[in-house]
């Protein structure tokens, strides 16, 4: 399992917070393992797809189907596992 650094966890926070407009929020208000959808940040669908369009600019990584963004949107700490290994890094 790729363990992604302290940096990309905080690059995935900001780009959560840019991208929706949670300009009241700082990384640090964030938890890195807390859910993001229903409990946690409590995002919905119409997030997802502003994140999907995020990662894509942002990182350069895809997400292919609503099964595997399942997966990836669990928490900042999966997204940015997603975007190491789909980068290729170790």
């Amino acid at each position: 399992m790729v363990v992604p650094n302290d940096q990309l966890i905080e690059d995935v926070k900001q780009l959560i917070i840019q991208r929706l407009k949670l300009m009241d929020m700082t990384p640090e208000m964030i938890e890195t393992d807390a859910p993001l959808f229903g409990e946690g940040l409590g995002l919905d669908s119409i997030d997802a797809l502003e994140l999907v369009l995020g990662l894509e600019k942002e990182f350069g990584v895809i997400i292919p189907d609503a099964e595997v963004g399942k997966k990836v949107f669990q928490s900042v700490r999966t997204i940015a596992q997603y975007v190491c290994e789909s980068r290729g890094a170790t």
